[in-house]
């Protein structure tokens, strides 16, 4: 989590490019632009003149997904209309060039995901990192073969796959953004994908990055191999660093996100600085934009310059960079030593923020998240309020999965329309992690409530947890 001024590794104010020597920060604006991907690319397009057949031929480039038509009902309600939510993927297809990446892989994958939120009067703006390792509900998708995935828990860059199966990127999209919605509530107006080819054809247009790592980088994963010390990358290098996860530093997706977020400021600087001639620029726009995919609604120069200009206008110390509430899963589930699990409330209360269009007060979600409540320390009993036999017990298995301690299973006295979860005294805390994951779930403390234990009676209403 950030709170208020980025400090570098070292505790400083200064952040470190990607070849770690200290350096002058880019603006916020400039690294909304950088992740944005589109909004760099129609900014510097502005710099590269109004020659109609520059500006026809990128715009071909862009290619368009149907995305909306493929996502299917049971959306969230728009609760802020004017506001925009921006889905953006870094995209990991196995395809043409990206075969030989991720041995045995042949589907479609996405590395960054983050959520861009344009406030209704366009005055501030919130992005929110969604580390691919998140553990999560992956709903129902079409394949695009025919056939459809059951719903289940996963890593959420499988939803990008699952749609993607057959190679089709508006699939891999759609259930990407379904999966985004069902676990944040937010509503996705938008979707935004770069390919790692275009990242690649970006970097070399510039020239190539420097690089100066601490260690020797050796990562056949990444098909990476790097000397200790400064260097410029470019090629397939250049892939390979912002790739390379096991092999540097702690190893996390965390760690990963943060080294391609230096990179790619450090990209966005140098461009600034070197695409001064005709060819270059040219070169570094036609790889940018061959490489982005939008829906239908933001395919095309126009739309994304006007995308460019709402975020230009809003002020820069309006922009709120953050990674959405997390912990390590193992220690919910000591088996699961990959994954990270949202911290909640605090995840849920972020989303509900931004849903309701609400500024998010950096530094208290940062000070809330500082003592997580882990589920596996939630001990919570499951009542059958739907008369359907054997409910209380599936909803069990599904709170056991998500680590919740579940210390039995019963009927309720009565049938009841709607899922309560209670709590006796002293287990506010408690309760609240649990109805957080509850879409509308609402913790009430009863004094009658089973003593040491939070209560879950299961409605008709219950689907699924975030």
């Amino acid at each position: 989590m950030e709170s208020g001024k980025q400090r570098g590794p070292d505790g400083s104010g200064n952040r470190r490019a990607a070849h770690g020597a200290p350096r002058t920060r880019l603006t916020r604006r400039g690294r909304i632009a950088v992740w944005s991907g589109a909004v760099l690319v129609v900014g510097l397009i502005a710099v590269a003149g109004t020659a109609a057949w520059v500006y026809q031929d990128l715009n071909g480039n862009i290619h368009s997904a149907d995305v909306d038509n493929k996502v299917g009902g049971g959306r969230p309600v728009n609760s802020s209309p004017g506001s925009k939510n921006i889905l953006v993927v870094g995209s990991d297809s196995r395809a043409g060039d990206n075969a030989k990446y991720g041995s045995g892989l042949t589907t479609m994958q996405s590395d960054t995901l983050m959520v861009l939120h344009l406030a209704a009067d366009r005055k501030w703006a919130t992005v929110v990192s969604l580390p691919r390792d998140s553990w999560v509900a992956i709903p129902a998708c079409d394949r695009g073969n025919g056939s459809r995935s059951a719903p289940h828990h996963f890593k959420i860059n499988e939803a990008f796959a699952i749609g993607g199966t057959s190679g089709e990127i508006a699939g891999a999209a759609a259930c990407t953004v379904k999966t985004v919605e069902q676990n944040t509530g937010l509503r996705i107006d938008h979707f935004m994908s770069v390919d790692f080819q275009g990242f690649k054809g970006m970097v070399n247009a510039l020239d190539g990055i420097e690089v100066c790592p601490e260690a020797a980088i050796h990562d056949t994963k990444a098909h990476l191999d790097l000397d200790a010390g400064c260097q410029t990358v470019k090629d397939e290098k250049a892939l390979g660093y912002v790739r390379t996860r096991y092999s540097i530093g702690d190893s996390s997706d965390l760690g990963r996100i943060g080294r391609q977020q230096e990179f790619m400021e450090a990209l966005a600087a140098k461009a600034q600085t070197k695409l001064t001639s005709p060819k270059a620029l040219y070169g570094f726009l036609d790889s940018a934009t061959e490489s982005l995919t939008t829906d239908k609604e933001l395919a095309g120069i126009k739309p994304l310059s006007g995308l460019a200009s709402e975020i230009k206008g809003i002020p820069g110390d309006r922009l709120t960079f953050l990674t959405v509430p997390n912990y390590v899963r193992e220690l919910d589930v000591p088996t699961d030593k990959a994954n990270v699990v949202w911290q909640y409330p605090q995840a849920a209360d972020l989303f509900t923020a931004l849903a309701k269009d609400e500024e998010v007060d950096k530094e208290r979600l940062t000070a809330d998240s500082k003592d997580p409540v882990y589920a596996h320390t939630v001990r919570v009993q499951v009542l059958n309020g739907t008369g359907v036999p054997g409910r209380a017990a599936k909803v069990a298995d599904t709170l056991r999965t998500a680590g919740f301690t579940v210390t039995g299973v019963g009927n309720a006295p009565e049938h009841t329309k709607r899922t309560t979860v209670t709590h006796p005294p002293g287990l506010q805390a408690a309760a609240e992690v649990l109805a957080s994951r509850l879409p509308g779930g609402v913790a009430r403390e009863d004094a009658q409530a089973a003593a040491g234990v939070v209560t879950l009676t299961v409605g008709p209403d219950f689907d699924a947890l975030r």
